[in-house]
């Protein structure tokens, strides 16, 4: 569901902000189990949140009918991992001309994310594709458009979508009960060991584009498009690897600003990650975002919240659960996407941007 209120009305309509279409841990499961499941396949397992594989094993709603791996290094290693195990090894073609076949998950080493989601929306397949989304802002459009003809569902793999304060947050903004949002920050930040470091140097984007993805996609939900997007780009280890890894991007909106941070030497990084959005009316506090709590700061009461400060506990969450039973309603059309390919392209570009990346290659 997109946050502002012309994104959320233009995309999700059906959909209930509050979470309530979400329901709990892999969605009702007497439900699920009176429906066939759909058979989904697994591209790659060499992306850094392929194990989301087994929430989808674990749901009634899935029926995992294969994994398919190119690199034999990877795939030998994978073999062993009880994730895997029992599931069918097979090439990428016979993947995707496998009889039944509807949904893909996209998995791969990052820089083969987007050929990899090309081919299988070209073979008519709907795709959850992890982040972030390639560094080829084209070939990203070219992907959606093609989704977008078809009708075929494109699922970003951004961790906090369903989060339980993110959905409540929703919910207040499309009440309008925090006013006008003048301002959003947003901070994801870890320590990053040697060995990932060197991997991720590779990539030009930095500790932008490895963890500020998932931020960023909760700034241009709420705001909507920048106007522009101005980074500020440091390394500041002592350990000479390259590595962009203390990041900063200021989002100008003409009547709103949003600063997204990531840094790759965060001591307990993980317990300070937040998203903050204050309005004219009262301020929302998400923090820690991977076990969320929240601290709600209203200017009057508004539903069953009161006037002035408060604290809003929620309970555990579990990473892709509720994206998966998501998934599942979207395809059996149950109800419309949460979001639209315009809000992942519009994601997408501020990111590079965020990056210093172009946006024309």
């Amino acid at each position: 569901m997109m946050f502002q209120r012309r994104e959320f009305l233009r995309s999700a309509l059906a959909a209930s902000a509050s979470g309530v279409l979400l329901g709990a841990a892999y969605g009702d499961e007497k439900e699920a189990k009176n429906k066939s499941p759909i058979k989904i396949a697994q591209i790659g397992v060499g992306h850094a949140h392929a194990s989301k594989l087994s929430v989808f094993r674990a749901s009634p709603d899935y029926e995992v009918i294969g994994v398919a791996e190119p690199d034999a290094e990877l795939r030998k290693k994978a073999e062993s991992q009880e994730l895997y195990r029992g599931l069918p090894w097979m090439s990428q073609e016979e993947l995707l001309k496998t009889p039944g076949l509807q949904m893909v998950l996209v998995e791969t080493r990052v820089r083969d994310l987007l050929a990899t989601a090309e081919a299988c929306v070209n073979a008519g397949k709907h795709i959850h594709l992890d982040k972030p989304a390639g560094e080829s802002l084209p070939h990203l459009q070219r992907i959606l458009d093609s989704a977008a003809r078809q009708k075929l569902l494109v699922q970003m793999g951004y961790m906090f979508r369903y989060n339980p304060a993110v959905v409540l947050l929703r919910d207040f903004l499309r009440h309008g009960w925090l006013g006008k949002v003048f301002e959003v920050h947003a901070v994801m930040s870890k320590v990053v060991d040697p060995a990932s470091r060197r991997e991720l140097a590779q990539y030009p984007g930095g500790i932008m584009f490895e963890l500020g993805c998932h931020i960023m996609d909760l700034v241009v939900g709420i705001l909507g498009k920048p106007d522009s997007v101005t980074p500020f780009i440091q390394h500041s280890s002592p350990i000479d690897d390259k590595l962009a890894d203390n990041m900063l991007a200021v989002l100008s909106y003409p009547e709103a600003t949003a600063t997204v941070k990531a840094s790759a030497q965060e001591v307990d990084g993980s317990d300070r990650r937040h998203l903050v959005v204050c309005g004219t009316e009262g301020t929302f506090h998400i923090q820690p975002l991977d076990n969320p709590s929240a601290l709600v700061t209203l200017s009057k009461p508004r539903g069953d919240y009161k006037q002035g400060r408060q604290e809003i506990k929620f309970p555990k969450y579990v990473r892709y659960v509720d994206d998966a039973a998501d998934m599942a309603r979207i395809i059996r059309g149950e109800k419309p996407a949460d979001f639209s390919y315009e809000h992942d392209l519009n994601v997408q570009a501020a990111l590079l941007q965020a990056c210093k990346l172009p946006l024309d290659r």
